[in-house]
């Protein structure tokens, strides 16, 4: 089959990999993945600065007329909920009348009703409850908490650059372990596990560029996303970290050439917990110049379900890195 579309010619967005070594014989990464240069390009992450702000859920989450969502960031209880209109209003979890958890309340016209008591409360200060700075970006929803973050605040979060809005099919994933956040950012920060130990979704991966410092911090990364059998989709990646919590892979070669994969950990916990809880919120965005992909955008609803249970599978095993890397740290026997 050949064609053009937008003037290039038509080419297969799959391609037959030819019969590779098997897992146990492909090249071992464990001489490149070191651990020094992991710590070091988690480092540089964790010095960067968020502003306090801390990703909490999917904008989808949280819907006008909806009953209002709640989180715990950092040992502090937030809720959320929107107005009629659909603008976002987030605070303590708690009502400042007797403490009843105002996750579990309603909304009514806009008004935050609690049902304890029936205390209302429209997103001002009231009564010694403050508002919370929120953000919604589109895909996800930010809170900041300057008490939990404890830097110097800043108006907006960093969100990473994306395709623009409306071009491309977005799901958000969630999953929590019993690690802290810099856990699953080092995970994230370690593309070589990819094919050993995620054989059933990476095939051929190569990392072919490290970091080289605060200025040059992206590992650059060839790999075959694996679709059924001998059938792969090869691209080039770039995986950074912007802020202390969060690490965004981004194609940059290939099919879905600006498809961006958001990893952002959010602490559950506050900083001395013994037993630290850790939420995984990934957002995939994915786009695609072919002209079929107007057909992905309108089953957006069918496809997201299949695109957070890709996410699942990956994470099923990642989480598993996270504790394990966390389970050493916390005892003294972690090796980097």
């Amino acid at each position: 089959m050949s064609g053009r579309a937008g003037g290039r010619r038509w080419t297969p967005p799959l391609r037959r990999r030819r019969r590779g070594p098997g897992w146990a014989a492909q090249t071992p990464t464990w001489q490149r993945a070191r651990p020094a240069l992991i710590a070091d390009a988690l480092k540089r992450a964790s010095a960067r600065p968020s502003g306090n702000w801390f990703v909490v859920c999917a904008s989808r989450e949280v819907r006008a007329g909806g009953r209002p969502f709640g989180r715990t960031v950092g040992g502090a209880e937030v809720v959320l909920w929107r107005l009629d209109g659909g603008e976002l209003r987030a605070g303590p979890g708690a009502c400042p009348h007797l403490g009843a958890p105002l996750r579990d309340s309603r909304v009514v016209c806009g008004t935050l009703v609690c049902h304890w008591h029936g205390l209302a409360l429209n997103g001002s200060p009231f009564a010694g409850w403050q508002p919370f700075p929120v953000h919604d970006d589109g895909v996800l929803v930010w809170v900041r908490l300057d008490e939990v973050g404890g830097e110097e605040p800043t108006a907006r979060p960093v969100v990473p650059v994306r395709p623009a809005a409306g071009s491309g099919v977005d799901a958000v994933f969630t999953a929590t372990g019993r690690c802290e956040p810099q856990d699953v950012v080092a995970n994230r920060l370690d593309p070589w596990h990819g094919s050993w130990f995620h054989p059933y979704s990476f095939v051929d991966l190569t990392v072919v560029r490290e970091p080289g410092g605060e200025e040059d911090d992206v590992f650059v990364v060839d790999v075959s996303f694996r679709v059924a059998g001998r059938l792969v989709v090869p691209v080039r990646a770039e995986f950074a970290a912007p802020e202390p919590r969060t690490v965004v892979m981004r194609i940059t070669d290939g099919e879905g050439a600006t498809s961006v994969v958001e990893t952002h950990a959010t602490p559950l916990t506050g900083p001395d917990d013994d037993r630290p809880r850790t939420a995984v919120i990934e957002a995939v965005v994915a786009v695609s110049d072919r002209p079929g992909f107007a057909l992905a955008r309108a089953a957006a609803p069918v496809l997201r379900p299949l695109m957070r249970r890709t996410a699942g599978r990956l994470w099923r095993d990642d989480l598993a890195y996270a504790q394990r890397r966390w389970a050493l740290r916390s005892t003294g026997r972690f090796p980097g």
